[in-house]
């Protein structure tokens, strides 16, 4: 598809320009999932991290339109698997706010965000990443009906967590009623 390198560099600057542009949300959605995509390919991340894409990113987290979040989500995700980029991530402090995409409606947006924070874990994140809310929140996506959610919050509890950090998580919930932290499932 690209001749060479320079063009898969403009072309994504290219896109981002576009984003920063275009007062349409419509277009600015198409242009976050295109980001998102290519973030995907490792060959892509140098020119991501060069334009700065991680940071528009973690700017969707915080919007209102769900399509925003959701992209900028699943770009965050992506990127996170680089090890420069989830330093950076991790030094824009941005564990809370892949933290609050638990609670989204959005199946997509909540398996990005765990997959996020799987991709985050590091021994200075790891407090944050495996704290005893993250941990009641992933034991109730244990147990969802969605295979791909269940699994993958199964995953994070083996690979993410201590069997004390799960078993006194389970301690907590079993004198509630309520759901941990008040977070609904996604919807399908």
């Amino acid at each position: 598809m690209w001749k060479k390198e320079s063009d898969r560099f403009e072309y994504l600057q290219t896109l981002v320009t576009e984003f920063q542009d275009t007062d349409s949300d419509e277009a600015k959605e198409q242009v976050l999932a295109n980001l998102a995509n290519f973030a995907y390919d490792p060959k892509n991340t140098e020119h991501l991290k060069q334009l700065q894409v991680a940071d528009l990113f973690l700017d969707m987290l915080t919007e209102e339109n769900d399509n925003f979040v959701e992209f900028g989500m699943g770009g965050l995700c992506n990127l996170s698997m680089d090890p420069e980029c989830r330093d950076f991530i991790l030094q824009s402090d941005a564990i809370p706010l892949v933290t609050n995409c638990l609670s989204s409606p959005r199946e997509e947006t909540v398996l990005s965000a765990v997959g996020a924070l799987m991709n985050l874990a590091a021994p200075s994140s790891r407090p944050h990443i495996s704290d005893v809310a993250v941990v009641e929140c992933m034991l109730r996506f244990s147990l969802c009906e969605s295979p791909r959610l269940r699994n993958l919050a199964h995953v994070f509890l083996q690979d993410c967590c201590s069997e004390d950090q799960v078993g006194r998580a389970r301690r907590e919930m079993a004198g509630r009623t309520q759901t941990a932290l008040g977070i609904p499932l996604p919807k399908d």
